[in-house]
């Protein structure tokens, strides 16, 4: 079978992404094939292209972890599903395809209501906040939680999952236009992030204890979060956004100094003050299949709202749409159609 993908010969710069066709083979005796409706953009995506992520094959790859689209082709070990069947997935790497082959256990049925869009926007952004919040981050019913990247797709799911919980939940973002997202998705309160970041926290904050950081900022708005919690306070980090280049392939120089002046936390500190740093990275998680299926079933139990999609690009486009994503302006799921 012939089909589509976006492909780099290496890591290094996103000018290298290109459109080419390639065959692909038949699925495994435990895989399906599955036509791809859409691919969900994810940060992972911008740091493998440019070189600045650790999980990233070596030599040549298509980037890609989220995806949904229509079952084409079983493996003879597979039971679960049947051609024709609307699915979501995840993959590690390899989801800017028109067509790929997967484990039959990284996909599952798409709800019956909701667009391939939605079911590509779904799965790495609830599993991440969900580990996030609660194998991580323990959060407790009534807690005060600050959400960076607050109206982004783990943001917006971060929080959805906290009201369930009842927790006071304060979301951060970049840029004034994000203020009513954050107000339609039912956070308690918002912070602009600017050079008064610590002091308007604060504010914000109103006497309660922060318990609870979500991080993937990095920089001084790391440093002050973590300043900012109370004792018994955790800050769960899962990204570092200001390393993300402005341009598209990353400028040495400025990302050793970024590396260098980064904060530094001690952990004698950590004990005299009581306070918990802890980072993950989704994407190890990959071989856990039984642990993320079980978080995922805990996730759709609580019957949340399908993602929210801020923009769709062509398929074809794949590069407009890492530059429009990475330039902060978007909000919700960035998503490519095939």
């Amino acid at each position: 079978m012939n089909r589509l993908v976006h492909r780099t010969h290496k890591a290094g710069s996103l000018d290298d992404l290109k459109l080419i066709t390639e065959d692909l083979p038949d699925p495994k005796d435990d895989e399906v094939t599955i036509e791809v409706k859409a691919v969900g953009l994810n940060f992972a995506d911008v740091f493998a292209l440019v070189g600045l992520y650790s999980a990233t094959p070596k030599g040549s790859f298509v980037p890609g972890l989220e995806f949904s689209g229509n079952v084409v082709k079983l493996g003879k070990n597979v039971t679960r599903f049947n051609v024709g069947d609307k699915i979501m997935g995840v993959t590690r790497f390899g989801g800017y395809a028109s067509h790929l082959n997967i484990g039959s256990a990284y996909i599952y049925k798409l709800p019956t209501s909701w667009s391939y869009s939605e079911g590509a926007g779904f799965i790495a952004q609830s599993l991440t906040a969900y580990y996030a919040l609660f194998p991580l981050g323990n959060l407790q019913e009534g807690k005060t939680v600050l959400i960076h990247s607050a109206a982004g797709g783990v943001g917006i799911y971060a929080n959805r999952i906290a009201k369930k919980y009842k927790a006071y939940t304060i979301g951060s973002i970049g840029s004034p236009d994000k203020i009513e997202t954050l107000k339609k998705e039912g956070y308690d309160d918002y912070i602009v992030r600017d050079k008064n970041f610590y002091k308007n926290l604060q504010e914000k904050l109103k006497g309660r204890n922060l318990n609870l950081v979500l991080e993937c900022i990095g920089g001084k708005i790391f440093e002050d979060s973590f300043k900012s919690l109370a004792p018994a306070g955790r800050i769960v980090v899962y990204g570092s956004a200001n390393f993300a280049p402005e341009s598209d392939s990353p400028n040495i120089f400025k990302l050793g100094y970024q590396y260098l002046t980064r904060p530094k936390i001690d952990p004698l500190s950590m004990i005299s003050s009581n306070k918990s740093l802890l980072a993950f990275n989704l994407i190890w998680l990959w071989d856990k299949i039984e642990e993320l299926s079980l978080m995922l079933e805990k996730i759709l139990e609580m019957q949340l709202s399908p993602p929210l999609i801020g923009k769709t690009f062509p398929f074809a486009n794949a590069l407009d749409a890492l530059h429009f994503f990475k330039s902060g302006k978007s909000v919700g799921k960035v998503i490519l159609l095939t």
